[in-house]
């Protein structure tokens, strides 16, 4: 359950691991992408992991810097130049999910209850800025994890961000499928077949290719009431979110009533619901993506934000659970 627990002679292919612990809580943290491989409570993992020598199988815990999922083509616009981003999407031809997913984040700080990890995003094809991304995980007294995710300009000219991150959840050995998905949004983002957004509907009346991929025969994908993840095929980004008390909350429930959620705060406007039958080991498995913009934000401009010389923003979520 616990990859940490490794005594394998070679060094993990995700780099350096942070192993958290707090009463019967568990994390896994590496250095590549300051990614999440593993959160369990007493014994139940709550995210998908994976082995040793694996890096993360669809993008399984990575953050998401300086851009969230895709880039239409790896093209956009700064201030009337054309950039281009290298194309990281081979099969649809888009950037997808940042700058830094091959990078080996350095700790600056750990504990038993946390650790802080930092990269450095470089000018680059398409991204003429100097930036730098923390990632904060911590276990909490409560025994969930808190992420903070801050990104830093170091350079001279405002940048524009988009913040994200990957993580599966999933409720121990009870099959996905049979897992109810709850998320308090009002409104789908539509997609072309390169995943590319094209516009949004309401939840209830969405009838685009992702209503007909999720198996909604002239209806809407909408999970507010909960839908069986067995019933889904989806790839779609949610926002007009209900942000009770501060937090739009995400929630998957088993047949015995436990739960597993994840939490993000007002500035994660956007919730991408990625449900998969080709996740390894499993025969369905569901990525839940807190992210401050949609697909192709530089482009669109939705959700996108600029980040000004020596200034710095901040993204939290969380995960937790009701064993």
């Amino acid at each position: 359950m616990n990859p940490a627990t490794s005594t394998a002679a070679l060094p993990c292919a995700t780099g350096a691991q942070f192993t958290l612990t707090r009463g019967g809580a568990v994390a896994q943290v590496v250095a590549l992408a300051a990614g999440l491989r593993l959160f369990a409570r007493d014994g139940v993992a709550l995210t998908e992991s994976y082995a040793d020598h694996q890096i993360a199988p669809g993008a399984a815990g990575i953050t998401l810097a300086p851009f969230a999922n895709r880039v239409d083509g790896g093209r956009w616009l700064l201030d009337g130049a054309v950039q281009q981003l290298d194309i990281t999407e081979v099969d649809r031809n888009n950037a997808i999910h940042g700058l830094l997913r091959n990078t080996a984040y350095t700790a600056l700080e750990s504990s038993a209850h946390h650790v802080l990890l930092e990269a450095a995003i470089h000018p680059q094809h398409g991204f003429p800025f100097l930036l730098r991304h923390q990632v904060r995980y911590t276990l909490g007294e409560d025994e969930n994890l808190l992420v903070e995710q801050t990104l830093l300009n170091d350079g001279a000219a405002r940048a524009p961000y988009v913040l994200g991150a990957h993580p599966y959840l999933c409720l121990g050995s009870v099959p996905t499928e049979e897992l109810t998905i709850t998320v308090p949004a009002a409104t789908v983002v539509l997609a072309n077949e390169r995943l590319i957004p094209t516009g949004t509907a309401a939840v209830g009346g969405a009838t685009d290719a992702a209503s007909a991929a999720a198996g909604v025969p002239g209806g809407g994908v909408d999970l507010r009431a909960g839908r069986l993840v067995g019933g889904l095929s989806l790839d779609s980004a949610f926002t007009g979110l209900d942000f009770a008390g501060g937090r739009a909350t995400t929630t998957l429930t088993a047949p015995d009533g436990r739960t597993v959620w994840l939490w993000q705060e007002e500035g994660a406007a956007y919730v991408h619901i990625f449900a998969t039958d080709k996740f390894p080991g499993r025969t369905k498995a569901v990525a839940v993506e807190p992210m401050t913009g949609p697909a192709n934000a530089f482009n669109s401009g939705d959700g996108l934000n600029w980040l000004e010389p020596g200034s710095s923003a901040t993204l939290r979520w969380g995960i937790g659970a009701s064993l």
